[in-house]
């Protein structure tokens, strides 16, 4: 399968792109639409247009200039959206439309507890608009997605794709209707892993104009059918017995419960960043001190995890600013790891583009949405394990799961060949 995804951060493109790579195909995520040469020779490219906090029109337009960059005939195009409906997603679809016409949009993920009912997403449960996640980003707006396409100028049909499990031919059937009838995009109610599988099923051999929006749920059920014979490699690669660092930079109550099993069960070394002296960089009075503990640490093997702090003075908008800081903080220490994990997709570019690393080759999940990757690059000569996690989601041992992973004796191996 030949497939094109359009993430808005780069956890989200891994998390998409990842189960591909389980099934068996060669699947690369580049930070750059104009690295097309790390892509050539991938069945699976997912790009990162870091755009989830432009503005609407720059997000439009880096949109579409990542998909005129890197589309081609015969690869199918899936737009990749955050599961709880944050950034520009709306404006970006809407901008793709005229170019891949239909969206057929099914932003759940079953497996981490995202689910759409009525076109509302719930999360375990419970409506969108009623967790942290929204409140702290969109208080006030209510998480409808026809009604957040509309908005972006996009006219959408709906669809019970859970009235229909079991059933792909009439929902092909259904989404074929939706089209000759001049719609724009169709909202699909997916609740269940098996009714994503129907609509995967429902479209993944049709023609015609269209394209697919989801979040790593979907993608995962359309790798699923997309399985080929040869194994994915299931070995990332990083120094043996080089320290692992984690990088933590997305505040919530799961990322607290997930590093506390890190720091618990793993025996990892934790220190908490204070933002005041993130937000002022080097300029600040304890930045080389911080800079060379965090070096002692590393060169004597120990395995670190560094936390954003919060603070009074803390506001959601300023996320990127710190985890860049955060990673400029610890980028002239990279190269004594052999593995990081980074949480938050911004937290994750920062630390990839301080460590020189434009582009991945996704090696295996550690679990749902947490993806083990590689640098592309057989020159480069520092090549440590990498894991990126989403911030919001994943079971509470998410981190420390991947932390074994990079701890393991295999993934160690693959370093030596």
């Amino acid at each position: 399968m030949k497939l094109l995804i359009v993430a808005d951060d780069l956890s989200g493109a891994a998390d998409c792109a990842v189960g591909f790579a389980a099934a068996g195909h060669r699947a690369v995520v580049t930070l750059d639409a104009a690295n097309a040469a790390d892509c050539a020779t991938a069945d699976v490219v997912a790009v990162d247009t870091d755009t989830r906090r432009h503005a609407s029109a720059d997000a439009a337009r880096h949109t579409v200039a990542a998909y005129v960059a890197l589309h081609a005939t015969g690869r199918k195009l899936y737009k990749k959206i955050d599961s709880t409906l944050r950034g520009n997603w709306a404006i970006e679809v809407a901008a793709l439309q005229p170019l891949a016409g239909l969206a057929i949009v099914a932003p759940a993920f079953p497996a981490t507890g995202r689910t759409l009912v009525g076109g509302r997403v719930f999360v375990n449960g419970v409506p969108l608009e009623d967790t942290d996640t929204w409140r702290l980003e969109n208080d006030g707006r209510r998480a409808d997605v026809a009604a957040m396409l509309a908005d972006a100028g996009l006219a959408a049909a709906s669809l019970d794709a859970e009235a229909l499990r079991g059933d792909p031919e009439t929902l092909a059937a259904r989404i074929a209707s939706i089209t000759a009838s001049g719609a724009q995009a169709v909202v699909v109610d997916t609740q269940t892993e098996e009714a994503l599988h129907v609509l995967a099923q429902a479209t993944i051999d049709s023609d015609g104009a269209w394209f697919w929006v989801g979040s790593g749920g979907l993608a995962r059920e359309i790798a699923s059918l997309s399985r080929r014979d040869s194994a994915a490699e299931t070995s990332g690669e990083h120094h043996p017995g080089a320290p692992i660092l984690t990088l933590v930079g997305t505040l919530s109550a799961v990322g607290d419960k997930q590093c506390a099993m890190l720091r618990e069960h793993g025996g990892v070394n934790e220190r908490v960043v204070p933002p005041a002296m993130l937000r002022e960089g080097p300029r600040h009075g304890d930045w080389l001190t911080w800079q060379a503990q965090i070096g002692a640490l590393l060169s004597h093997g120990e395995d670190l995890l560094l936390r954003i702090g919060r603070d009074d003075a803390f506001d959601p908008a300023e996320g990127a600013r710190l985890s860049q800081a955060l990673a400029e903080l610890v980028e002239p220490h990279v190269t004594k790891t052999g593995g990081l994990i980074a949480t938050g997709g911004e937290t994750a570019r920062a630390l990839l583009s301080v460590a020189g690393i434009g582009a991945l080759q996704l090696v295996d999940e550690v679990e749902a949405g947490v993806a083990i990757a590689r640098p592309l690059g057989e020159a480069r000569s520092h090549r440590p394990g990498i894991v990126t996690k989403a911030g919001a989601f994943g079971t509470d041992r998410a981190l420390y799961a991947a932390w074994l992973r990079l701890r393991s004796t295999d993934d160690r191996a693959a370093a030596t060949r």
